[in-house]
């Protein structure tokens, strides 16, 4: 059998924080997480709770601009959906924590009639925005928990992929993006936060919250214009070399 041949690597450098990185676009996913319509569109689940979908939306150009660069260089473009099943068969047993805790699912027991706004699986409330739908090539991976590694097989796609470095994208920055980047970076991933590409559900410090823990031990952040910027600059390096 012929052996296979080693791919040279695309390196990116990152104006990120704490300190710069140096990313190798080869071995990069952009995961983008719960861009669906019941956390971003009016009358949605998020707006339901009272959640200020405004800063949301604001995600939407964003998002779309960091996956379309990441894209364009040969990065792994990964949406990562909450779905649960309407007959709560993947949504733990009676006495789990995640039907204590899981706000959808108080709502719908006093509000059935909302069900379609929520994350429920075939509702149009799990459904990816107009906006983002998946490009040929995207992988579209569903989760039932907060993090996307818990309950999926995103772990084992992103080594089968031989990714290195995950970059996180979505809503909401408190809550989903960051129980996935405290998983990424326990399962060895090197996580990169783009910060404005990202939304909380709470008040701006919970924002702040997370970027600051993100960049004190979980990895790394940056805007998505700095990102956007350093992949351009490599595209026009590789096309003028």
């Amino acid at each position: 059998m012929k052996a296979l041949e080693s791919v040279k690597p695309i390196l990116v450098s990152l104006e990120t924080s704490p300190e710069p990185l140096e990313i190798d676009l080869r071995r990069t996913a952009v995961v983008v997480i719960d861009m669906t319509n019941a956390f971003i569109k009016k009358g949605g689940f998020f707006d339901i709770l009272g959640v200020d979908i405004s800063l949301c939306e604001k995600t939407i150009n964003t998002v779309k601009s960091v996956t379309q660069v990441a894209r364009d260089n040969g990065c792994r473009i990964i949406h990562v959906v909450h779905k649960i099943a309407k007959d709560l068969s993947d949504a733990g047993g009676e006495d789990s924590v995640n039907r204590a805790k899981d706000a959808t699912l108080r709502i719908v027991r006093d509000n059935p009639e909302v069900i379609d706004r929520l994350y429920f699986r075939d509702t149009w409330g799990s459904e990816i925005v107009d906006e983002l739908k998946p490009q040929e090539g995207d992988l579209v991976i569903e989760k039932p928990r907060y993090s996307a590694f818990a309950g999926t097989k995103l772990d084992m796609i992103l080594r089968g992929y031989d990714i290195k470095y995950a970059v996180f994208v979505g809503i909401a920055t408190n809550g989903c993006v960051e129980a996935s980047i405290r998983d990424a970076f326990n399962l060895e991933y090197w996580p990169i936060l783009v910060s404005d590409a990202c939304a909380s559900n709470g008040p701006e410090f919970t924002q702040e919250a997370t970027i600051w823990i993100v960049k004190l031990c979980l990895g790394w952040v940056l805007t998505s214009d700095q990102f956007s910027e350093a992949l351009m600059r490599t595209t026009t390096y590789h096309r003028n070399s």
